[in-house]
Formats: C-alpha cells, sequence, structure tokens
C-alpha cells in the first residue's frame, strides 16, 4: 500500500512539473529560482530541503522529485507530501514542497484488559512516544497483542485503536473486547483405524468441552503444540506404531459461538512388534544382568501399572508389541545403574533396527550398544556459600567421601539431605559436577545460600485455664554453626510455670555419637482426673549412634529420671487425688531404632520413616512404679506429579501420597504418671492425632457423647493406642502445605484389646505453614462417628488448630 501511494505521489509531481512548459517545448520548471516548504509546524524548512535534497538553480527532472519525495516519507515525519511548480511575478519559477506532518505520540492507554494484565498488553504494543506517531507500527502492535490473546486461548478477542489528536500530538486509546475463552467443541481424527478418536482426546491435554462445569474445553496454544509434538505420537509409540505421523492439523474457528473444532489427520503406520534382542560392549555387568532390565520378557505387570492405567483410562499394550517409552524408561534405568557404579561417562545407545519376517511381519530388533569408558572417583567435594554454617555440620549430611567411586543415586541422596537441614534457602540449587583431570575423576560443588535460623519470642497471655501470664522461648536448630540444636522455654502465670530447657549435639567430639540433654520442671493446678495442682520434674539424657551398614539409621538410648508431687489447691478448691498428696519417683531406661529417609522436609513428598521406642521403669532401676512403655510410627511417602521448577531458582510444587500408622502399648502400673505415659486420642494438640474429634473425646469406653465441653480424665487414658492416616497433599514449597486426609485410630484400655477393626474415622482438608514463631496448622475435619448422649449417630465437623507441631 505504501509504495502504491509513493507512485502515485511520484506521478502527480511529475504531471505538475510537466505542466509548465514554455512554447518551445523547453520546461519552465527544469531549472527553478527557488524552493519553497510550505505546512510544516514542527519540522524546520532547512531540514526539510537537505532531507530532500531540492536545490535552486539545478536541473531537475522527474526521477530527481521523486527520490525526494521518498527521501521526505523515509524520515517518518509526514502523513502526506506534494511536490509543484509554480509561477510568480517577473517569471520566477518557485517548486513548492507541500507537508503534511504527522502528531507526536505522547501516550497510550489500555482500556478493557482483564485477562492479560494492561502492562503486557502495553509491553507487546512496543510504541515509542516522544516520536511521530506511524500507523504501520500501531497495526504491528495490534497483531502482537491479538497473537498475545490468541496464545492464551481468546481466539475471539478483537481489539481497536482509537487517537485523539491535540495541537500536533496524538493520544492512542486501545480497546479490547477479550471475549470468552475459545472452547474446544470436539476432537476429529482422519486416518486411524487401531487407536479410537476417544483415546487420541483422552490423551491429550486440549479436554472438548462436556456436561460438567469443570468441563470447560478451554483451548491453550501451547498445550495443543504439546499435544501434536509430544502426547499423541507418545500415544501411538506405546502401542507400536514408531511410524505414525500427523500430516495435518486445523482449527475451524466459529467466531458466532466461540467455539472451535480440532481436525487431524494422521498416518498410523504399521504396527512393530518385537523381535531379537541383544547387547553389546558391556563388561562391568554381565549379559544375564543387564537382561533384568530388558522390559519385553515379563509377562506380569506391576500394581502401580495396573493401577496408572485404570485411572487414566489407558488400554493395554498387547503382549508382543513393541512399546517405545518402556524401551525409553529402560533405557534410562539402565543408565542410571552405570551411573551409580560410578561410569558416568558411560553411553548406552539404544538401536531399533525395522525388518519385516517371512509372513511380512513388522518386527523390531533391539540392541544396547553400550561404550563403559572408566569409573570416575571424586576428586573433591567443595562447598561454596556457607559463611555461618561449618563445612563439617554440611559434609556430615553427605553420603559422599572424597576417593569414592561415584554415585549417582547418593548425590541425591547428599543433596536432599543438605536440603532437609532447614538451613539454606529453597530451592537448594542441585550440585554441579566437573572434571577433575584428565583420568576422568571429577569434583562436585555444592552451592548454598543460608537462612535465618532459629527465634526468639516473649509476649504475656490471659487465659481461664492459666489466669494472666506470660512466655520466654528460645529455638536455635543451628547453635554456633555446627548444627547443634538448643531451646529454652519458660511459661509462667498465676496458675502455671513450666520450664524446658534441650541440647542436641549431632556430633560429639567430631565422632559419629550423637548427644542429648533435656530438664524440665513444670507446676500446674489442673484438673486431670482430680489430681488437683501437679508438679513435675525431671531429666534426660542420651546417646545416639549409626546402625552399622546404613547411612539412614540410628539408634537411640537413654535414661531418665522424673519426680511428681500430687497436692491439693486445683481450681475448683480442695480435690484430693487418688493417689494422695506425696511425692513418687520413677526411673527409666529406653532404646528407639529409627530408620528415616524422608526428602522435602517438614512436608515430606518422598522416602519414609519407621520407629520404634521401648522404655522401661522402675524394677532393678528404682522408683515408686514398675512399667513398660513401647510406641512405633511408620509412615511412607510418595511423589505422584510436579508442577513448575524448570527454571533456576524455581521449586517445584508437588502432589504426594502419604500413608502413616502410629500405636503404642504400657504394660504395667503407671501410677500418678498416667497422664503422661499412657494415651490418649482425640484432636491434635495434647493427645494422639484424630482429627475430627475433640481432645479427650474418644476414650477406651467410646466416644464420650452428651457434653460440648471435653477435659482430661482418668477414664480418658488408656495402655494402647492405634492411629492411621492417609493423605494427599500438595507441597507449594519448604513453608507451605496443604492436604487432605482420611485419619482412623482409637484407644483401648489395655493392650490385649487393640483391635483394628474398632476404629473411629474423620477426614477433611487442612494447611500448614512455618512461620518464625515455629509450625501452625489449621485443618477442617468432619467425625463420622460421633454420637448424641442417647447414643445416636451425630456426625459433625470440627476445626482444629496446631502450633508447634506438623502432621
Amino acid at each position: 500500500m505504501f509504495r502504491l501511494a509513493l507512485v502515485a505521489l511520484s506521478l502527480s509531481a511529475v504531471s505538475t512539473v510537466a505542466m509548465a512548459q514554455e512554447p518551445g517545448g523547453q520546461s519552465s520548471c527544469a531549472v527553478v529560482d527557488s524552493v519553497v516548504v510550505r505546512g510544516n509546524v514542527r519540522v524546520d524548512e532547512p531540514t526539510i530541503r537537505a532531507e530532500a535534497g531540492l536545490v535552486a538553480g539545478t536541473q531537475l527532472n522527474a526521477k530527481i522529485v521523486a527520490r525526494a519525495i521518498k527521501a521526505l516519507y523515509a524520515t517518518g515525519q509526514f502523513n502526506q507530501v506534494t511536490v509543484a511548480c509554480e509561477i510568480g511575478a517577473n517569471n520566477k519559477v518557485a517548486l513548492v514542497v507541500d507537508v503534511a506532518e504527522r502528531p507526536l505520540l505522547t501516550d497510550a492507554a489500555v482500556v478493557g484488559a482483564k485477562r492479560i494484565s494492561e502492562r503486557t498488553v502495553r509491553d507487546n504494543l512496543q510504541l515509542e512516544f516522544g516520536k511521530p506517531l506511524d500507523p504501520a507500527a500501531v497495526t504491528r502492535g495490534i497483531q502482537r497483542v491479538d497473537s498475545l490473546y490468541e496464545k492464551n486461548g481468546y481466539y475471539l478477542a478483537r481489539v481497536q485503536a482509537e487517537t485523539t489528536l491535540v495541537d500536533h500530538t496524538a493520544r492512542l486509546t486501545f480497546k479490547i473486547d477479550e471475549g470468552n475463552r475459545l472452547a474446544v467443541s470436539g476432537i476429529n481424527v482422519e486416518g486411524n483405524r487401531a487407536i479410537k478418536d476417544g483415546e487420541v482426546a483422552r490423551s491429550m491435554q486440549i479436554k472438548p468441552e462436556g456436561f460438567w462445569w469443570w468441563r470447560k474445553g478451554e483451548f491453550d496454544d501451547e498445550k495443543y503444540a504439546a499435544d501434536l509434538a509430544e502426547r499423541i505420537p507418545a500415544l501411538y509409540a506405546r502401542r507400536g506404531f514408531i511410524d505414525f505421523r500427523i500430516t495435518k492439523d486445523t482449527l475451524l474457528i466459529d467466531r458466532e459461538r466461540g467455539k472451535a473444532l480440532v481436525d487431524l489427520n494422521v498416518e498410523e503406520g504399521p504396527r512393530y512388534k518385537v523381535g531379537s534382542f541383544e547387547v553389546n560392549g558391556n563388561r562391568r555387568f554381565s549379559s544375564e544382568e543387564i537382561t533384568q532390565f530388558y522390559p519385553f520378557d515379563k509377562e506380569t505387570r506391576t500394581l502401580t501399572s495396573r493401577v496408572t492405567d485404570f485411572l487414566r483410562r489407558r488400554a493395554r499394550t498387547p503382549e508382543g508389541v513393541f512399546d517405545q517409552n518402556e524401551w525409553q524408561s529402560a533405557t534410562d534405568r539402565l543408565r542410571t545403574t552405570y551411573a551409580n557404579e560410578g561410569y558416568i561417562y558411560a553411553t548406552v545407545r539404544p538401536v531399533v533396527e525395522r525388518r519385516k519376517t517371512a509372513d511380512s511381519v513388522p518386527v523390531v530388533d533391539l540392541r544396547w550398544d553400550i561404550d563403559e569408558k572408566s569409573p570416575a572417583i571424586i576428586n573433591r567435594i567443595e562447598i561454596l556459600g556457607n559463611d555461618y554454617t561449618t563445612e563439617s555440620c554440611i559434609r556430615d549430611a553427605m553420603s559422599l567421601i572424597p576417593g569414592q567411586v561415584f554415585n549417582q543415586e547418593q548425590l541425591i541422596r547428599s543433596y536432599q539431605s543438605i536440603s532437609n537441614l532447614g538451613f539454606f534457602e529453597a530451592p537448594l540449587p542441585f550440585p554441579d559436577t566437573r572434571a577433575a583431570n584428565e583420568q576422568g575423576d571429577i569434583d562436585i560443588v555444592f552451592r548454598v545460600k543460608e537462612k535465618r535460623t532459629g527465634n526468639v519470642n516473649f509476649g504475656a497471655s490471659m487465659g481461664q485455664g492459666y489466669g494472666v501470664g506470660g512466655f520466654i522461648g528460645f529455638d536455635q536448630p543451628n547453635l554456633f554453626g555446627r548444627c547443634k540444636r538448643g531451646s529454652l522455654q519458660w511459661q509462667f502465670g498465676r496458675y502455671i510455670n513450666n520450664f524446658n530447657l534441650q541440647y542436641f549435639d549431632p556430633r560429639v567430639r567430631e565422632s559419629l555419637i550423637s548427644g542429648s540433654i533435656s530438664a524440665y520442671h513444670q507446676l500446674t493446678r489442673f484438673i486431670i482426673g482430680d489430681l488437683g495442682r501437679f508438679q513435675q520434674t525431671g531429666a534426660t539424657i542420651g546417646i545416639g549412634f549409626p546402625l552399622a551398614g546404613s547411612n539412614y539409621t540410628r539408634i537411640q538410648l537413654t535414661y531418665g529420671a522424673e519426680g511428681v508431687r500430687l497436692g491439693r489447691g486445683g481450681l475448683t478448691g480442695e480435690e484430693r487425688s487418688e493417689f494422695g498428696s506425696g511425692f513418687s519417683f520413677r526411673s527409666n531406661v529406653g532404646a528407639s531404632v529409627t530408620h528415616d529417609t524422608r526428602i522435602g522436609l517438614p512436608f515430606a513428598v518422598g522416602g519414609g520413616m519407621q520407629s520404634f521406642t521401648a522404655q522401661f521403669n522402675g524394677g532393678p532401676l528404682g522408683g515408686a512404679y514398675a512399667f513398660q512403655r513401647y510406641t512405633m510410627e511408620s509412615r511412607a511417602y510418595a511423589p505422584l506429579a510436579s508442577f513448575g521448577g524448570g527454571r533456576p531458582g524455581q521449586q517445584p510444587m508437588t502432589l504426594s501420597v502419604g500413608l502413616t500408622a502410629r500405636a503404642g502399648a504400657v504394660a504395667g502400673n503407671t501410677g500418678p504418671f498416667f497422664a503422661f505415659q499412657e494415651f490418649a486420642v482425640g484432636g491434635v494438640q495434647y493427645t494422639e492425632m484424630l482429627r475430627g474429634y475433640d481432645e479427650f473425646s474418644i476414650t477406651p469406653r467410646g466416644y464420650l457423647a452428651g457434653t460440648s465441653t471435653f477435659s482430661a480424665r482418668r477414664e480418658s487414658f488408656g495402655k494402647a493406642f492405634l492411629v492411621t492416616t492417609a493423605e494427599l497433599g500438595f507441597r507449594v514449597n519448604q513453608s507451605l502445605y496443604a492436604n487432605a486426609f482420611y485419619d482412623a485410630g482409637n484407644v483401648y484400655r489395655r493392650a490385649r484389646e487393640l483391635d483394628p477393626t474398632r476404629l473411629f474415622r474423620g477426614a477433611g482438608v487442612g494447611v500448614s505453614t512455618v512461620t518464625p514463631l515455629g509450625p501452625l496448622g489449621i485443618d477442617v475435619a468432619y467425625g463420622f462417628d460421633r454420637v448424641d448422649a442417647q447414643g445416636r449417630p451425630k456426625p459433625g465437623w470440627k476445626t482444629h488448630f496446631r502450633l508447634g507441631q506438623l502432621f
């Protein structure tokens, strides 16, 4: 369009000049006496003459005039340029250049942008302010905004530009009608024979709209491109169609209805079956060992694959048919196995050779060509970025040491263990590996960025049960930068005076032995049963050491002593304890074994933890009462999916599933120590956690019905308990976690009454976060087995607040 206008203007100028000819045929405009500029306001006359290159007294022709017009348009300053010849008095000839200047663009406003921010729209316009308004640049900007909306699925968006002129300046207003997001009404596949349209549609992230409100069928360019390039070919590759290709894809848009039909043309190609298999170049592993990774000799499928196929409504690959995805997964597992043995430079090349059998059946012969090279030895391990935390503290968390053969699995475990320390900002960058010498040895570099750890808190409180009081607290999990933990808590008031001191050293004198000590003094006046005034003083010391041959298992041995003094003068007057008002003492030893492989703490998304603890009181140890206490806990976590985290510095959000079981039993007479040595179930704060029920509402006799207030009573406690939890969790980051859960548990009068079929059930959702004052959580749960005073079912909701603990 620009070229046509230029040619027209040039011809106009040439004809104008040609009209002023003298009778003898000589043009009177061939040589002009002056060059006159008209219509300019911002651009001065000398500048226009210089850009045009027109000089009085020189020989002019149509070519020179056309070049002058083109040069003036090229400056971007003018909307229109015309050149004419005028003959004035005394036959003076003037060449007149008439210009119409473009206004200066001063501002641009965006109206109607909601689904995409105004700032993003303005950035995509790419307009230059303070310069002449260029209509072509405005058109290109509108096209870019249209593309931006199409990329986000809004194919029905419309963008219009309006211009406001004031004193040779222009202000643009872009009015956007976003319309509705384009909805996919259907997916049509042509050329498919083996796989139906519905199965192809299920493999895509772009789904047609459906009956239910969550099936909106929204179109997304990026997801659609990934469907065509990855997901649909992967579906066919799982069924043996490795020559599959999409020959044509069309998006048919009905702008009036806001609908789109995806139309695909495909060529499936032949279905290949599995032929022969061989391995070449292996020395570290025998052919028999490598054949264990070969995926097409297994007649049975794992439970996980069966469940996954059922949930995704995915048909099983027929037996004997080549599955490209399984072949690639097996290759990756073999590569990982080599890396775990230090062969990080080994190459495993999967070879797929197509052929036809004598009866024209397409088959693929499979082969792994392996070049093992030499194993890599760890030369150095460097730690960068730790200013406060000592290097030895970080190295203690690693399962790698210089001089050993590199192991990929141990590198990942070391990375997870350092992350679990909680001393560094998340996500922790994955360690770098680099060649150390010509022999192929490597250096490993961990980079950390420290964050503030520990907290000091104090304040005042007032409550019906405690009166007016205050609290002072200190907690530091990284004392002196050496991974030692210390905490001090003092809570005081009219009815309570509690003091707790704890210290833990993970490596006593730089050995593998850990040590801990805790001391406490608690003075409380409240009613547990009819105890009245309750004074408890004690201390515990412990040592721990790793179990030989395991990096994740530790044994802990403890000794503790505790005295309890019961008295009168509770909140309601002169209660008398059933145990009298004297002093009771207990002495105990304990042992525990813990195996912990969890990752992503404090909100685990993988691994597990198993723990068993036994404690022996009285007898040869002395003390007023003899009893034994046993507890066990088992947790298992598995990630289901990850979202984001693909860019450096990003932390992926993780969807995971978790299973937990906790149980305990007491044998013997606990005497006045029952409140802390026996078990109670219900609530989240003071008892074994069972959400959907009040604290102490579940007793060995059943649910405590007929009251709206629950308090600890002697009959609330039992000598055995069992609580289980199934959980679907969403970990946003190290500080925020949401989950849906199902709890089931009960407390029993004695261990032999423990019955896994007699459990109280609860289910709900919760959110947990880590604050400077400690962990904080809220759960909303539905108790299925609550009853009223007459024993009739009365299920209901219960809100729980948790402070200082995480599930």
